[in-house]
């Protein structure tokens, strides 16, 4: 981009198109903040991958731009690639003082802490850039501590709303800032990114208080222990969850890593408050009154090594659910793990314990954190934008966003609805989306970043699907001739003692194919390893219907 026109460039490399991965850029001049950096679950496709993060390519070809990430709020698809993209450019990081918390105990893991710059802000913030700066608003969310922000450059105001809904009865009392939005809105905004994720659902999102009536409703009517299951970032959540421990005289325990950890920073920052003896640990859990015992765990998205899966399959050590229990899911499955949450309540049905799960009126065990139709339209009046670009969320869910902000005003064409990596500038007030950076997935898989590509997850799928054959072969150094072999082993594709047939006409094969080389004088190994290949691989599939992973391997003596 060039460094001499007044251009501002906005673009996402993550959060467009898809559920996940949050990164977005404001460019002016020699600025560029980025705001979050998500990480997002792999599908079944991706097989061994552990985690996707946003391709950074563009930015570590600009990184003496880059000014400051700041973060909206402290959820995985806006964190969980800080420690991966620290480890490249190490920036100064801005957030709120409970998403920090959230942000150190991540850093401390990949041992990044000591050198990462981390700032403290809050909705009263101002950050002051070359050409840029940068405001705040409070937004509620499923989450304490969350920020909308406000970008005032020489072309004008862009405002990112961050994940939003308008609770006007929130647990925690984080009120959103409607006020501070219509002043921003007074002053003019040049552009709106705004989230989309229930751009579908109509109405008003429920309010987080009527959830707390339900789990302590719940509680008094259970009979033995409860199970109680939820994302551990909501706070809000946990919160009511010991609200009704209290009412109801019960102790709580907490399983699952990552449960424990952010209730640990949710109460040393003063976010969470739990009575000093309430908590006990899992090992306590069978000494008391089944009564007397509340758990509460992770693994509401069916996540295999998760609490609730493992106790689901009778596999964790300090707890099991018995008959009679009372099992929650306080949180809907994200898109894609719907089929992991049934499996898992079934598990939980067989054991015999009752289950109460989904958000519909009966149950109401969760609400939304992000705002319904009315909410993104109030936002989108709020804020009255010249353009708008809807943000985090797939297709469907953007577009629906364009014709919510054309119900209340927007120009149909001063909406984009862009792909991650295409790039909106805005030139004296006018904007166009005409080109494209580099953007992508980035694969997390063990300590490895990015060295798992295309081809190697095509060999993985052949793999799973097929299995492998390899073929060893010992020739001769001087006389080039075959002294034993060929012996095939099969992994994955066909039972050895009960296809000796089609391993016998196999090593016929491979015998003849490696004679007929060698009377042709062929000696070069690549051209006899892929001369193999396509002769067993050709003969496989005409006998099997197969197409194994076929790797000769050749010995010389």
């Amino acid at each position: 981009m060039s460094t001499k026109k007044e251009i501002l460039s906005i673009f996402a490399l993550g959060g467009v198109n898809e559920i996940g991965k949050n990164m977005y850029a404001i460019e002016y001049l020699n600025d560029i903040i980025i705001i979050d950096c998500g990480s997002k679950f792999p599908d079944e496709s991706l097989l061994g991958i552990d985690l996707i993060i946003p391709d950074i390519t563009y930015l570590l070809d600009n990184k003496e731009k880059i000014k400051a990430l700041i973060v909206t709020h402290g959820h995985e698809d806006h964190i969980g690639g800080i420690p991966y993209f620290l480890k490249k450019l190490n920036v100064p990081v801005y957030a709120t003082r409970f998403t920090l918390g959230l942000i150190e105990l991540k850093l401390k893991e990949h041992k990044l802490l000591r050198e990462t710059k981390l700032i403290q802000i809050d909705s009263d913030s101002t950050l002051e850039f070359e050409k840029v700066r940068v405001s705040f608003f409070k937004t509620n969310h499923s989450i304490p501590d969350c920020l909308g922000i406000v970008f005032h450059t020489p072309e004008g105001n862009v405002v990112h709303t961050g994940d939003f809904k308008f609770d006007l009865t929130p647990v925690n009392n984080q009120y959103s800032d409607i006020h501070k939005m219509a002043e921003i809105g007074m002053q003019g905004v040049l552009v709106l990114l705004s989230e989309s994720t229930n751009a579908e659902r109509s109405g008003l999102t429920p309010s987080e208080r009527i959830v707390g009536d339900h789990i302590e409703e719940a509680f008094m009517k259970a009979k033995r222990k409860v199970i109680i299951s939820t994302f551990a970032s909501n706070i809000n959540r946990v919160q009511q969850v010991v609200e009704a421990c209290i009412k109801t005289n019960r102790k709580l325990a907490l399983l699952g890593r990552s449960m424990v950890n952010v209730v640990e920073v949710a109460i040393e920052r003063g976010y969470l408050t739990v009575p000093d003896d309430m908590l006990i640990q899992p090992h306590e859990i069978n000494k008391l009154e089944p009564e007397k015992v509340v758990i509460l765990c992770t693994g509401s998205q069916g996540e295999p090594l998760a609490a609730l899966s493992r106790l689901s399959s009778s596999s964790y050590r300090d707890a099991e659910i018995l008959p009679e229990d009372t099992v929650i899911l306080a949180a809907s499955p994200i898109p894609g793990n719907e089929r992991n949450v049934s499996k898992i309540i079934d598990n939980l049905f067989s054991l015999g314990a009752k289950v109460i799960y989904g958000s519909g009126s009966s149950t109401k065990m969760h609400v939304s954190g992000h705002g319904y139709q009315e909410d993104l339209k109030l936002m989108l009046t709020l804020m009255k934008p010249k353009y708008f670009i809807p943000i985090h969320g797939e297709f469907r869910m953007l577009h629906q966003h364009r014709l919510l902000a054309e119900s209340v005003g927007v120009e149909k064409e001063n909406t984009f609805i862009i792909n991650n990596g295409d790039v909106v500038d805005i030139e004296n007030m006018e904007a166009r989306q005409t080109r494209k950076i580099p953007a992508g997935n980035t694969y997390v898989d063990g300590v490895g970043v990015g060295d798992v590509g295309d081809i190697i997850l095509r060999d993985r799928k052949q793999l799973s699907e097929d299995g492998m054959l390899v073929i060893v072969i010992t020739i001769s150094k001087h006389e080039r001739k075959i002294i034993t072999g060929p012996d095939t082993i099969s992994r994955g594709f066909v039972y050895t003692r009960e296809s000796e047939d089609l391993l016998k006409e196999i090593n016929r094969l491979v015998k003849t194919t490696i004679n007929e080389l060698q009377d042709d004088r062929i000696h070069q190994w690549n051209v006899m390893k892929q001369k193999i290949k396509k002769t067993v691989g050709q003969y496989l599939f005409e006998q099997t219907k197969r197409k194994p992973m076929i790797l000769p391997i050749f010995i010389e003596i």
